[in-house]
């Protein structure tokens, strides 16, 4: 043992390994069954979990079968109607509970989670557990208000949710503590590597008194989870894990109605300027991509330096990389502990290897035997190189040098991902114009791996869509009452030509793309009849006509750079011109429905600049803004219940929030869209924000829905739910099929906008 002297010469950290035993004691009770309507059932079908440090069995967990899903499902729809029938005061108390349970039980949890993930004891014991707790208390909060402040909402019914091995207790509250609060019961299935804790979450649940069937928990591999995704009894899936599995979980729910909200994967830029401290920035990487073994989906995996300083901060990386400790997850001397699996490790390995095939130029300490990884650090890569592009999923950073604040922000967004992202300055001004260039979800500025409850948290691009935690975490879990309304389904086509005639002179109608009418790619026109009456004629629109539309709003980005009282004063012209050719526009549209239009576009121009952004009470020293963002650019399937109002009530919510759109008119009446081209192009909207395409609407809105530079998509065609979904899996933007195509509110504002959550440094 060595002597004080040689320990203060050495300055080594001695063993300091938590115990293990009251953790040990709980595992006795396997093997285990599922957890349904409120007990455990027989064990089944086994399969092991084991410690990943050790490779020893933890325990023996049940298979899950289809059979125990419909069995979990059935227990929650049973549930549902007394949990959802209470006072939110009522489910607030269990929330209040659950909470305090886990509380009573944190070391074990944290020992629990250590074991099973491998994770280092102190952040499993000084993160995870303290923030599911902050999650349940928080949602206990959520359930006091929700009549309140979600008025006219209601919760969905049965919640799948599927969490991944990364976090699994933390993940477990995500998800649960909302789903709960609003109303809804669960089925929720934990990753196979690590079903432990959420095992032991469900005797918290039985010994807070939570009603049976509320919290049902199936384990099992990738076919339990699939079960769940495909079982007619669930109304929403909750999915955080890979981006491949998500686009699979896109495409299984098409047309189902289940509501999906997807947490992907990231490859997140770490962005450091020549101004910035760093030190600072070099503890921050610690945090970014070393916090958890770098298994972490928003971990800071891309170091981007700013050329003059990249010298400088890869050595004290490098420094800094040498005194962190790879060993045993129970000593509190770790800084790293165990790869969660075997296979995750080999996935490690083969993406290092082409990372150096690739020219990457690989600095790497050493780790232990067994399923462990050192820290490491590559260098000399291309935008190209695999360990740049692909989510690794363990302790590895790549870095790269920019020169321009520009070029900065062109290799940060040159991923498919975008879920979070870190800015390193001393000159705030700098940073927030990064942040707010910059594709992700969340921006931490100074600062990374930060989060709470009360703070948005979800991606943008293939990193998926929706948010968990504060308001829109709680959003996610309810949705509006619906009506009965019937909708109109779109007459057929008819390109040929027919046995009527218009009167008077023929008016040609084009589509409207960059600001320009324009001939459909087809040279092809159909007839457009009202009973017996021909109206006249539209373009026959194409795949190639919605790729120049695509294109055209694409180079309209400067209306998203306005501000809102810009696009409000452009929008209420809009509305002066429509009244101004309210005489004109009644061959196609009824006056109630110009009269109609007129006000919505006098409403959304309302909207405009009043649409704001949140500031959320979070950590101290820190302002967590919620900033409510453009997508870019949308396609708009419109429906077929009004020409005029049912078009212009998708178009000018989204162009008020400052996206540009590519929108198909009504199939059956598309002239009053049409006519609108020569009202927008005096009405001062820029060339490319409102482009419109006519045509066989579901060809169009298929092509909309796979294009990979449309951003999101509104869809008021239920018959197109299905195949638009489905189709929107390639690059994952969110679908909203918009249940009235004729209303308006704030539904449409929020369906028109992202949320990008920026932490910023604030007080001492």
């Amino acid at each position: 043992m060595p002597t004080i002297t040689e320990i203060l010469d050495t300055m080594d950290y001695g063993p300091a390994l938590e115990s293990d035993a009251i953790a040990r004691d709980w595992l006795s009770r396997g093997p285990f069954g599922h957890f349904i309507g409120g007990n455990y059932t027989p064990p089944g079908q086994m399969f092991e979990t084991r410690d990943p440090a050790s490779d020893a069995v933890l325990a023996e967990v049940t298979q899950g079968r289809a059979q125990d899903v419909d069995a979990a499902v059935s227990a929650a729809r049973a549930a549902f109607p007394a949990w959802s029938g209470l006072p939110g005061h009522a489910r607030a108390r269990h929330l209040y509970a659950i909470a305090r349970q886990i509380q009573k039980r944190e070391r074990l949890f944290a020992v629990l989670e250590c074991l099973d993930n491998g994770k280092p004891i102190r952040e499993a014991r000084d993160i995870d557990v303290p923030l599911a707790v902050r999650h349940f208390y928080h949602h206990a909060g959520w359930a006091e208000l929700v009549a309140e402040e979600f008025a006219g909402q209601r919760p969905h019914g049965v919640c799948g949710q599927i969490i991944p091995w990364n976090f699994p207790l933390l993940m477990l509250a995500w998800k649960i503590a909302p789903a709960l609060a609003a109303g809804n019961t669960v089925v929720l299935k934990p990753a196979e590597y690590t079903p432990l804790t959420a095992l032991l979450f469900a005797e918290i649940c039985i010994e807070a008194g939570l009603p049976a069937g509320v919290v049902n928990i199936v384990t099992g591999d990738g076919t339990t989870g699939a079960a769940l995704v495909a079982h007619e009894g669930v109304d929403k899936i909750a999915f955080t894990g890979s981006t491949n599995v998500g686009r699979e979980i896109r495409r299984a729910t098409a047309g189902t109605d289940k509501a999906l909200t997807l947490e992907l994967g990231g490859k997140s830029p770490f962005i450091v300027f020549a101004d910035a401290d760093l030190d600072a920035a070099v503890e921050g990487v610690v945090d970014a991509i070393w916090f958890n073994q770098g298994e972490v989906c928003c971990a800071g995996s891309r170091i981007l330096v700013a050329e003059a300083a990249a010298g400088q901060f890869e050595a004290k990386l490098r420094a800094r990389m040498d005194g962190l400790r790879v060993g045993a997850p129970l000593d509190k001397s770790t800084d790293i502990g165990a790869i969660v699996h075997p296979r995750q490790l080999a996935r490690i390995h083969d993406l290092l290897a082409q990372g150096q095939a690739a020219g990457g130029v690989l600095y790497q300490g050493e780790a232990p035997d067994g399923c462990f990884c050192a820290p490491a650090l590559m260098v000399e890569v291309s935008p190209a190189n695999p360990c740049v592009r692909e989510e690794i999923f363990g302790p590895v950073a790549v870095m790269m040098t920019f020169r321009t604040p520009d070029e900065a922000v062109d290799l940060a967004n040159n991923t498919r991902y975008g879920l979070a992202a870190s800015i390193w300055s001393e000159n705030l001004t700098q940073a927030m114009d990064i942040a707010a260039r910059v594709k992700a979800g969340v921006v931490w500025i100074n600062a990374t791996n930060l989060f709470d409850a009360n703070a948005p948290f979800g991606g943008m691009r293939e990193s998926g869509f929706g948010r968990e935690g504060a308001r829109a975490g709680m959003a996610a879990y309810l949705r509006p009452v619906r009506t009965d309304a019937k909708p109109v389904a779109p007459t057929p086509l008819a390109p040929l030509p027919q046995s009527a005639s218009i009167g008077g002179l023929d008016r040609t109608h084009k589509l409207y793309i960059g600001g320009a009418q324009k001939r459909a790619d087809t040279g092809q026109s159909y007839s457009v009849l009202a009973g017996d009456t021909l109206q006249g004629h539209a373009p026959l629109g194409s795949r190639k006509d919605i790729r120049n539309a695509v294109e055209a709003a694409h180079k309209a980005s400067a209306w998203t750079a306005m501000s809102g009282h810009q696009r409000a004063q452009i929008l209420y012209f809009l509305g002066e011109n429509l009244a101004a050719r309210a005489d004109s526009l009644c061959a196609f549209a009824p006056r109630s429905e110009i009269d109609a239009s007129v006000a919505r576009a006098f409403y959304y121009a309302a909207w405009a600049d009043k649409f704001d952004g949140s500031v959320h009470d979070t950590q101290s020293a820190h302002v967590t803004l919620a900033m409510k963002e453009a997508f870019g650019v949308m396609g708009l399937v419109c429906g077929e219940e009004a020409p005029l109002l049912g078009f212009l009530s998708l178009v000018l919510p989204a162009i008020a929030m400052g996206n540009r759109v590519v929108a198909t008119p009504p199939q059956s009446a598309p002239l009053a869209a049409l006519e609108l081209a020569q009202v927008l192009a005096v009405s001062d909207i820029p060339a490319g924000v409102v482009n419109i395409v006519s045509g066989p609407v579901a060809d169009l809105a298929q092509t909309l829905a796979g294009h990979e530079d449309v951003a999101a998509l509104w869809c008021a065609q239920p018959e197109l739910a299905e195949m638009v979904e489905r189709e929107s899996a390639g690059n994952l933007k969110p679908v909203w099929q918009v249940s009235d195509p004729l209303g308006q509110g704030r539904a449409f504002l929020n369906a028109a906008t992202q949320i990008k959550t920026i932490w910023v440094p604030y007080g001492a």
